[in-house]
């Protein structure tokens, strides 16, 4: 399994941008994402096949994972890095059984931490919390603080994913409480300059990695 730390960004459903999403994936891989998560819930299965494949052909060029967001058939259809499962969506142990033992299964533990702990249980790869800030997109999901992020770094083994509202400014303190992915999706994707946006959260790693 490779390293699950860095920059992890979450493709909009409609980018901000009038461009070709594989050329905002590019641009954030170019600023030194780590991981990519497909995401749109509103595509259909033909574009978000053809969407996803294009993603992972740049990914794959630039030694990063590809993420697909709930939805196993698409998944294994392009033999994606693994899979992001939130509450409501497939049970972990069977989309395990169907992607196989080196796939990346990840869930959303939102500000519960006996989820995540569930979740290590079951052997999912990372835990993700949130939402940390007001977030535009997911205006209405339930907040989480830092302090869960610290107990999650005590007593788990699982990476540890924030979420919600992460900019570069507010991004540090939360690896600073654990996090070992910053998962963003409007704060590069509806950036001005979608590279810049990238490479400044990839820098907040480098710092905290001096801290510490």
């Amino acid at each position: 399994m490779r390293l699950l730390r860095g920059l992890y960004a979450i493709t909009p459903d409609q980018p901000a941008h009038q461009r070709p999403l594989a050329d905002l994936v590019a641009e954030t891989l170019a600023g030194g994402a780590r991981i990519i998560q497909y995401r749109n819930k509103g595509a259909d299965r033909n574009r978000r096949h053809a969407e996803a494949t294009a993603v992972l052909k740049l990914c794959r060029q630039a030694g990063a994972l590809l993420i697909v967001n709930d939805d196993l058939e698409l998944a294994v259809s392009i033999a994606a890095d693994g899979i992001h499962l939130g509450r409501g969506d497939a049970d972990p142990r069977q989309v395990r059984a169907r992607l196989g033992a080196d796939a990346i299964v990840g869930i959303s533990c939102y500000n519960l931490f006996a989820r995540a702990r569930e979740a290590q249980d079951i052997g999912a790869n990372y835990a993700a919390f949130g939402r940390f800030f007001p977030s535009g997109t997911k205006p209405d999901a339930v907040p989480a603080s830092p302090e869960l992020l610290r107990r999650a770094r005590r007593e788990l083994r699982l990476p540890l994913v924030a979420i919600g509202g992460i900019t570069p400014e507010n991004g540090g303190p939360l690896i600073g409480a654990g996090a070992d992915m910053l998962a963003v999706v409007n704060g590069v994707f509806a950036a001005a300059d979608v590279r810049a946006a990238a490479q400044a959260f990839t820098e907040l790693f480098a710092k905290e990695t001096l801290i510490q």
